[in-house]
């Protein structure tokens, strides 16, 4: 049995943030609000004009000052601001932090996957494994583990998994069943397939280059179909979700659709491509993309949850 097949993309945004907004988008630039700190951050998708007077984007706390390499870049203080701070989704509690990147410690954006996947960890009528892969400061882990799921979380980032700690205690959560795991991705899943371990739900959010703690060489396109190969071999056989995110890549939903459905061919449910998106706080109202999803699920469209 095949999944559902259908093509047309969906563009995702969230809608039940409090405490960050996109208050604007234009000239490369976003005006974000994280708490009640404002600060400005490159983003080459804005090419058109901001929709907010001159005055809104000078009061800032800081803003993000991008270096002509790719990785450069430092944030540049204008008001009083700590490096760190909390701020929460629901019931999600986490700590943002100014570093060498632009990226503060969460990706807004994902708060509509974090919701999806909490949705069908919910549906399920069995336990739920999850595995999450390139899993960062851990909020898609924490959003899966307070509902009830078993997490093994990977990142070859020793910061990020620290991170992802402390994100777990700040939300009430450090009696939850997450295995915390420095490790390259690839690796990893190779080794659990050899050990006949199998998770339920998947949530895939590999970067477009990256190294893993030994060195080991990411590359988006020469590396992805063979993970999705090897994660098809400790997906369960009777699976709950997969989600693959794919961020400042040349991809496309088609690619993201075939790549997925290849990976679970058979298993039938439902397949959704699309974009997930950032929706101004102002009048205009503009949709800003900032990446490509592909998530499949047991549960076929039209199913209540």
């Amino acid at each position: 049995m095949n999944a559902k097949t259908d093509l047309e993309p969906q563009l995702l945004y969230p809608q039940s943030w409090s405490e960050y907004e996109l208050l604007d988008c234009g000239n490369g630039y976003r005006l974000e609000r994280f708490g009640v700190f404002r600060v400005i951050r490159p983003d080459a998708e804005a090419i058109w004009a901001p929709a907010l007077p001159e005055r809104e984007w000078k009061a800032i706390h800081a803003r993000y000052i991008p270096a002509p390499e790719e990785n450069g870049g430092h944030w540049e203080k204008i008001k009083p601001i700590p490096e760190r701070w909390q701020i929460h989704y629901k019931d999600l509690r986490f700590w943002l932090q100014m570093g060498g990147s632009k990226h503060l410690g969460v990706f807004p954006e994902q708060a509509v996957q974090w919701d999806w996947i909490q949705e069908q960890i919910k549906a399920f009528a069995k336990p739920v494994r999850v595995l999450n892969l390139f899993g960062y400061t851990g909020l898609s882990t924490l959003a899966a583990a307070s509902i009830g799921a078993s997490v093994t979380h990977v990142d070859a980032s020793r910061k990020a998994i620290t991170w992802a700690r402390e994100n777990q205690i700040l939300s009430g959560l450090e009696n939850k069943p997450v295995r915390w795991l420095i490790d390259d991705a690839l690796k990893f899943v190779q080794r659990e397939a050899r050990r006949g371990v199998t998770y339920e739900g998947m949530i895939l959010d590999p970067p477009k280059f990256g190294r893993g703690p030994k060195g080991e060489v990411w590359e988006f396109y020469k590396l992805l179909p063979e993970l999705l190969q090897v994660c098809q071999a400790v997906l369960s056989p009777q699976p709950c979700f997969v989600v693959l995110t794919a961020y400042a890549v040349k991809a496309s939903p088609i690619t993201m659709y075939y790549a997925i459905e290849d990976m679970l061919k058979g298993k039938g449910g439902h397949i959704e491509v699309g974009e997930v998106a950032l929706k101004e706080s102002n009048p205009r109202g503009r949709l800003l993309a900032t990446a490509l999803f592909a998530r499949w699920t047991y549960q076929k469209r039209g199913e209540e949850l």
